[in-house]
Formats: C-alpha cells, sequence, structure tokens
C-alpha cells in the first residue's frame, strides 16, 4: 500500500532541493538520547514509572517565541510535579513539540461560499488563510519546520537545563494560577509540601541534580515520510538508522494500515516509537503492529496509544489489553483522553468535554486496574495558555465562553489551568492504585 495524507507537490524539483536541503542538516536529536528515552518507556511499560506526553494539537511558525515555549513546558513541568508527588512514581516529560507542524485531514479540500481550496493541512505543507496561495503545498516549508523545530529544542534544552525547572522556581511559577483556579488550593498544599520537603534537604546537606534539571524529550507524529525520511541517519555507534527529527515518533489512526509506508519506515528505526489505536482497531491489528514495529521485542520500542472515546473506552480497550498481554507483548499503554471526545457547539466551534476527558482517563484506568495492567500514561493537546477551547473544568468555560480566546488552527486544547486540573484528577487515580 502507498502513503496515505501525504502532500501533493506541484513542482518537483522544488520538493527534491527541499528534500537534500534537509539531508545535509546536522540531527536535532541524538541517538543517545532516543536510547535513554526508550528505556524509561520500558520502565512504563513494567509499570515502574508514567508518562506524560503532551503539548499543542499543531504547532505554528508563528508559535515559536520564548514565551510561548516556556509557558508550554511550564504547565507540562508543573503536571509531572504534581503526578510525582502524589502518586510517588516517576514520570518521563515528553513534549508533542519540535515537529508537531503536519496534520491529517479527513478531507482533501474545504469549500467556503462556493470556494473550494485544499485544506489545511498544518504548517509543515500550506498556509491558514483561506486563499489558493496560502493553500498551496509548499515543500520550502518541510525546511521551515526543521529550523522552528532547532529553534524550540534550544529553548527547550536551555529552560530544562538552565536554572528555569529548578524545582524551588515551581511556587513561583504558578501564583496567579493558585490565586484564580478552582484546583489552586490543593495546588498550594502539594507546593507547601514540597518546599517543607526541600527545606529539610537543604537542611541536612542534600542537593542532588536532579532537583535542578529536567530531562525532557521530543515528538510528533511522523505524518509527512519526505521529512521524517530525510532525518534518517545511520548512528555511529551502532550502525543502526534513527529518525533524528525527534525522540519519539507516533503513527496515527489513519495511517496505522499494516502494509502501508508509514509503518514500513517506522519498522526500521531504532527510535522508541508510538501507534494510535482507536475505536475501529482489534487485538490482531494491535498485535500485527507490534510484531511488524518491534520484531525483536526490544523493551520500550513500541507504546500503544488509545484514543476510543470516554463512550467507548469500556468497551472497547479491555479485548485489546487482555489479548495483546496474552500474546506476551510488553508495551507501554497509554491514555488520549482527548481525540474521541470532539464534537461542535451549536456556535460553530470544535470542542471537548472536560468532563468526557477525565471520564475515558478514569475508565482507562478502571479496565487496567480490572485486568491487573498498568496505565502507563496520558497524552494530551494542550497549551500553556489562557485560552478558551475546551467547555467545563474547574472554572465551567461554556460554549458562549469559547468566543473568547479560541486560539487553535485545529483542536481544541486544554489551557493551563485545566491541564494542572487534570494532573490532580490522575494523580488521585494513580495513588489510588
Amino acid at each position: 500500500m502507498g502513503a496515505v495524507q501525504q502532500p501533493t507537490y506541484v513542482d518537483q524539483s522544488a520538493r527534491d532541493a527541499a528534500v537534500q536541503t534537509l539531508r545535509k542538516m546536522p540531527p536535532l536529536v541524538f541517538a543517545g538520547e532516543c536510547d535513554a528515552l526508550r528505556g524509561r518507556l520500558a520502565d512504563v511499560a513494567q509499570g515502574k514509572a508514567f508518562l506524560l506526553q503532551g503539548g499543542d494539537c499543531a504547532e505554528t511558525f508563528e508559535g515559536v517565541t520564548a514565551e510561548n515555549v516556556r509557558n508550554k513546558l511550564r504547565v507540562l513541568l508543573s503536571m509531572a510535579v504534581v503526578l510525582t508527588y502524589a502518586a510517588s512514581v516517576p514520570v518521563v516529560k515528553v513534549g508533542r513539540l519540535a515537529g508537531q507542524y503536519a496534520k491529517p485531514r479527513s478531507s482533501d479540500t474545504e469549500t467556503r461560499d462556493g470556494v473550494t481550496l485544499p485544506a489545511y493541512r498544518g504548517d509543515a505543507v500550506n498556509g491558514f488563510d483561506f486563499t489558493p496561495e496560502a493553500r498551496a503545498h509548499d515543500p520550502q516549508r518541510l525546511v521551515d519546520v526543521y529550523n522552528a523545530s532547532a529553534a524550540t529544542l534550544n529553548l527547550a534544552r536551555a529552560f530544562t537545563t538552565g536554572g528555569y525547572a529548578d524545582l524551588r522556581q515551581m511556587h513561583a511559577w504558578n501564583t496567579d494560577f493558585v490565586k484564580n483556579s478552582p484546583v489552586g488550593e490543593r495546588y498550594e498544599r502539594i507546593g507547601a509540601d514540597i518546599d517543607r520537603a526541600l527545606a529539610f534537604m537543604d537542611a541536612i546537606g542534600v542537593d542532588p541534580d536532579e532537583f535542578h534539571t529536567v530531562d525532557f524529550f521530543s515528538s510528533h507524529e511522523a505524518l509527512i515520510l519526505e521529512y521524517e525520511h530525510a532525518l534518517t541517519r545511520i548512528d555511529s555507534r551502532t550502525q543502526l538508522p534513527y529518525d533524528v527529527s525527534s525522540h519519539f515518533v507516533w503513527i496515527g489512526e489513519r495511517t496505522r494500515q499494516l502494509d502501508g509506508a508509514h509503518v514500513e519506515l517506522l519498522s526500521r528505526i531504532a527510535n522508541p516509537v508510538g501507534v494510535k489505536l482507536g475505536p475501529t482497531s482489534t487485538a490482531d491489528d494491535a498485535i500485527g503492529l507490534y510484531e511488524r514495529l518491534n520484531p525483536d521485542r526490544i523493551p520500550g520500542k513500541v507504546t500503544f496509544i488509545t484514543r476510543f472515546g470516554a463512550g467507548k473506552i469500556r468497551d472497547g480497550l479491555p479485548n485489546l489489553v487482555e489479548k495483546v498481554t496474552a500474546a506476551g507483548i510488553e508495551v507501554a499503554w497509554v491514555c488520549d483522553p482527548m481525540h474521541g471526545n470532539t464534537f461542535e457547539t451549536s456556535n460553530g466551534y470544535k470542542t471537548r468535554e472536560f468532563d468526557d476527558v477525565i471520564d475515558e482517563v478514569r475508565g482507562f484506568f478502571e479496565v487496567h486496574r480490572a485486568l491487573g495492567t498498568w496505565p502507563g500514561g496520558v497524552h494530551v493537546e494542550l497549551t500553556g495558555d489562557d485560552v478558551t477551547e475546551c467547555v467545563g473544568g474547574g472554572a465551567k468555560l461554556s460554549a458562549a465562553d469559547l468566543t473568547h480566546r479560541y486560539e487553535t488552527l485545529c483542536d481544541p486544547r486544554l489551557n493551563r489551568a485545566q491541564s494542572l486540573e487534570l494532573a490532580f484528577l490522575v494523580a488521585e487515580m494513580l495513588a489510588g492504585r
């Protein structure tokens, strides 16, 4: 089967030139870092760690600013601290960033007022403005993705190792959140507990590096094959191919055909990889994908990211987990509670109900508890800004509130308060095990 969901470039020589440019570019990540993440994901698969993966639905070139990257990191790291402290389990931190510039679409075109143009497929492919010029598929954008990803990773590395991510800073980051959010009080309690623990360690002279820096990894959907292929390199240490565009790449629900080009490419790289599994996935699909992507059964190599929707998870997931486990497959199971819960409001906004998001995570935990397996993590679309894109949550956002700050170009994201609220609720579920 050929490659689905790919751009259609009119000028093949321009495409070849962009690909050649990418082939010469230095790696965005290093093979050793990918190996380190694979080791952490092996811990997740064995029930020794929990994965927190989050970030934008689709990054934009305009969003590559220090403030934007810092805000996203801040909300992810704050969530991780809540999860680590409340659940006493190591949290593996992976951003949906530095490469999440392309989106699969259910239709190739979009029609407005009788005018039909190519659908917006993310900044990696075309522009959002509804004009023939903006919507044309432009291969030069692949080089722009590389440059934007390099800038984002540079900022992320600086923030996570340069003192900004110091545990002692956490309280200062979120003072405004604590004042204005319904879960602020609980956050303040955890913050105060951590402050006391840190003061005690200071007093006895303990100051490990882990208090000052954070291991943070990048990820995105491996959608545009030209980009991923051009950034695949042979590692000088192991002579194995790595996709150096990101530490972790995943295959989406629309591109996981067993005989498809996406599965073929990801079966050949040594990076840890993920596969999205929705309501149409069978246990045979999952087992077949695992065998194809990881024939040598390397621990931590494959993560299954389930996205059923709140109404289907309790019925659909048990059979999948049961049969995969019975086949002797040890895999990290992660819940994406976003993609199965999207609907349109009467005033025309694509949104998600916070209670549905929580209910899907709760169903995910219930299924794993009943089967004696480990609920390995959550994969969420979120932003560090106070947007109004998902309804509900502690602030009780309504459909009418969506008009205030609806900024996403694709799918609705949890805002900062909703993301932290989610972290508390997930921490309670983890602690309840």
